[in-house]
């Protein structure tokens, strides 16, 4: 074990803030996990995975911990009649896996594509967009118990996803993500099905479309957004969708509809999309804009991307507590305006309960 010490977590974070971890750690296998665990839990210190850094914000006070990085890059394929059963380290890019499902034929996570971060992280946040989600064709996930190190795989079944959730997300403490195994359809399975997400099926038009049609297309919706992170983009310094679109009950959404109406130009309807339980998703994006807050709102080194409501953006130099601040008053808007209490979807590591109350409370 040789853990590298006062690493700035800045330079591992899409956000690029945060000040550093206590200790740093590349482990490129299981069993590094698990010495990694052991060297910590025999200096009483905690641990935090970091990934690609890209659904991330880190106080600037650093974690006082070891940081633990995964780069198992591992990918093995079982070849069924109608499907690839996949293994894919933890650490591999998450759209190195959708481009080569896609060159492979192979459907299910090509709605995912341009997706920041890495393969362990998709389980964890149940990454979604555009009608797909990856716990629909996750079939297990392979953890270290961070108690025993112990490698146990948890069927699909016990993983509990749901809306940008998931048990492992439930219980940060419990686990750490090494591999994670998909099954992706193909054959006349393989063919896209019918595109739900209004924007996406706009965007595609009518008539047939393959697998890499779907992908182009989200990759060029993506990047008018500033969604695929690149670094020559000035909007790059984000962590991509700061909170999640709400899900409220259908009463709410009527309330919320109603205090909207003054608002709406000709035509225009509020965003609303009824989900399998009976409640109804908003878009969040549309509350912060008609909230007051348009699109390239600026406080000082921090704002509202130019491209996207929902991306709060380092525009150079700020600090973790001025997204923060930030943060809580796009939260606080949209409350006072709307009645809705927005939530992260950014892990926020290193602050304070107090720090985080007005995010959270």
């Amino acid at each position: 074990m040789h853990p590298r010490e006062q690493v700035s977590l800045a330079a591992h974070t899409t956000l690029g803030v945060g000040g550093p971890a206590r200790y740093w750690l590349e482990a490129e296998d299981d069993a590094a996990v698990v010495r990694a665990l052991a060297w910590a839990a025999g200096r009483g210190l905690a641990v935090t995975t970091l990934g690609g850094g890209s659904n991330v914000l880190v106080a600037d006070r650093g974690l006082d911990a070891l940081v633990l990085r995964p780069r198992m890059l591992g990918l093995s394929v079982e070849r069924e009649p109608d499907a690839l059963v996949v293994e894919v380290g933890a650490g591999r890019a998450w759209d190195e896996l959708v481009a080569w499902s896609v060159a492979e034929g192979a459907a299910g996570l090509e709605c995912l594509s341009g997706i920041p971060g890495e393969v362990g992280a998709a389980p964890i946040q149940n990454i979604g967009a555009y009608g797909q989600e990856v716990g629909a064709v996750v079939l297990a996930v392979r953890v270290v118990d961070r108690a025993t190190g112990a490698t146990e795989e948890v069927p699909a079944a016990r993983c509990a996803f749901g809306y940008r959730d998931s048990a492992f997300k439930r219980e940060p403490g419990r686990s750490v993500v090494t591999a994670v195994r998909f099954r992706l359809a193909l054959g006349r399975a393989a063919e896209p099905a019918p595109v739900a997400y209004a924007e996406l099926a706009t965007a595609l038009g009518p008539g047939p479309r393959t697998l890499a049609d779907v992908r182009r297309t989200v990759l060029e919706l993506r990047r008018k957004k500033s969604m695929v992170h690149d670094p020559a983009d000035e909007n790059a310094r984000s962590a991509g969708s700061f909170f999640v679109n709400p899900s409220v009950s259908a009463e709410t959404a009527l309330r919320v509809a109603e205090l909207a109406a003054p608002l709406l130009g000709p035509g225009e309807r509020m965003p609303r999309h009824p989900t399998s339980d009976g409640r109804v998703k908003l878009a969040a994006a549309w509350l912060i804009e008609r909230s007051g807050l348009p699109r390239g709102t600026l406080r000082g080194r921090v704002g509202l991307s130019p491209r996207h409501a929902l991306a709060l953006g380092n525009r150079g130099g700020a600090s973790a507590a001025e997204l923060v601040a930030f943060a809580a008053e796009v939260r606080a808007r949209v409350r006072e305006r709307f009645g809705v209490a927005l939530e992260p979807e950014v892990r926020l590591l290193g602050f304070t309960d107090e720090e985080l109350r007005p995010l959270v409370a």
